[in-house]
């Protein structure tokens, strides 16, 4: 009996390592790509939920402090959008990063946990988001290159960000940005 009880809490105690472990990792990845794009050293996020009826309204939620202002001593620079997407059999965490007009300046896949799709990581194929605004739509296969190999993932992303888009531009229209 004692020995299964050791057993169990050594198991929970690596399960509760390798939670924090990701949030973690996530958090700096999280960190680094905003202080890249932005080339910042210490930056600001306020959190944004969608007020009213809108969160029914808008495709990418924001309840779960998905969506930031980023500011600089005070000073607006851009927005982040944190998301979860789905992939062939598990989920990737990725960010949407947009300057204070709401132009996509970057997309970054952050955390990736399947063998085959990691095509969707690469700046070659994220780069086609840059320049997107909440006006734009997102067309995976059209706008959008499709990728032999990781198509689940690669039109996941793509929804995402089309999703992520549709956001911005009801909250936009709303004046909640």
């Amino acid at each position: 009996m004692i020995k299964r009880l050791l057993i169990f809490c050594g198991l929970l105690s690596c399960f509760a390592f390798t939670i924090t472990t990701t949030q973690d990792r996530l958090q700096e990845k999280f960190d680094k790509a905003i202080k890249s794009t932005y080339e910042v050293k210490d930056y600001q996020l306020e959190s944004i939920t969608a007020l009213g009826n809108i969160e029914e309204k808008i495709p990418a939620k924001t309840a779960a402090k998905n969506l930031s202002r980023i500011s600089v001593q005070g000073e607006l620079i851009g927005y982040t959008y944190l998301g979860t997407a789905p992939s062939k059999k598990k989920k990737f965490e990725y960010v949407v990063l947009f300057d204070k007009d709401l132009k996509i300046k970057k997309s970054k896949v952050l955390i990736y946990r399947e063998d085959y799709g990691l095509q969707i990581g690469s700046q070659r194929w994220l780069k086609q988001f840059i320049g997107m605004t909440p006006d734009s739509k997102v067309e995976y296969g059209g706008n959008i290159a499709a990728i032999s190999g990781a198509t689940i993932s690669a039109s996941s992303m793509a929804r995402a960000v089309n999703n992520v888009l549709k956001t911005m531009h009801i909250l936009k229209q709303e004046n909640q940005l």
